[in-house]
This record gives structure tokens, sequence and C-alpha cells, in this order.
């Protein structure tokens, strides 16, 4: 599984002109699900991203979680992310989950997220979306659940 965060002031996603998820200051995820990928991938994720000392204390120093914040976590499902670029130009997308799993699994992060105590909104899954945001920092990390 892998996740690409943003610390953000803002982020939003809307779908046809309208805003389906709007976050204030928080973590904006960019989460791919990939073929192997499990539940037991996505628990390690989602209590990564909630713990990551990623928010500035009183000293300026990134030492402060989501929690510790009370920020706000908006997750968009992306998989593009699985994307192969190894043969030619155009992507690959053969090592992404099917959508089923994919869905499963998305709608489980937001779950998840939620029972940690953190205000949580999606995106709308298998839709085109338009996403917003304005990047604090900026700080963007990738998380890989195989690498841990």
């Amino acid at each position: 599984m892998k996740a690409l965060i943003q610390r953000v002031k803002t982020a939003k996603v809307s779908v046809e002109g309208s805003v389906v998820s709007e976050i204030k200051k928080g973590i904006l995820t960019l989460l791919g699900v990939g073929q192997n990928d499990s539940e037991d991938d996505l628990k390690w994720i989602v209590s990564k991203i909630i713990k990551l000392r990623i928010f500035e204390d009183e000293q300026g120093k990134m030492n402060l979680s989501l929690a510790d914040i009370k920020g706000s976590h908006l997750i968009v499902s992306q998989f593009t992310l699985f994307a192969d670029l190894s043969k030619g130009n155009r992507p690959s997308f053969i090592a992404a989950a099917p959508p089923e799993k994919a869905d499963e699994l998305y709608k489980k992060a937001l779950q998840f997220s939620q029972e940690a105590g953190i205000p949580t909104f999606g995106g709308k899954f298998q839709t085109h979306m338009e996403i917003s945001l304005l990047n604090d920092g900026p700080v963007t990390i990738e998380l890989d659940s195989k690498t841990r």
C-alpha cells in the first residue's frame, strides 16, 4: 500500500463542480491500494499517518502529530500511485488492486482514521475528482507499507 501525504492548510475534493469534502489544517492523503495489500498494511499506514510528527510546535520544530493539533484528514483513493513506467511512456497499472478490493480497503481507511478520533473525510471512489490544496511547508511524504 502506498500513500502520498501532504501537510495542508486547506484541501477540498470536488466532483462535477460540487464540493464533496473539505478540510482546514491537517493532512491530505492520496492512498494507493496494491494487488497484495491487506488490512494489516492499511492499519500500519493509517496509524503511521496519524502519528507522524510533521506539524510545528511552539519552537518551530516538526514535533506534533495530526492528533496533537486536532487536525483533519482527507483521504482520496489514488490507484495511479501504482503506475509502472518501466516500459514505454504509457503507464501500466497492473500492480494496483482491482476496484472491489481497493474500495473495501479505502472505506476501511476512512473508518480507521475516524476511530482514532481524527475528523476524516473522503473523495468519491472511481470518479473523476478535482483536488484543491494549499500545501503547508511544503511538506510531502511518501509511505509504502512494503518497506516498513
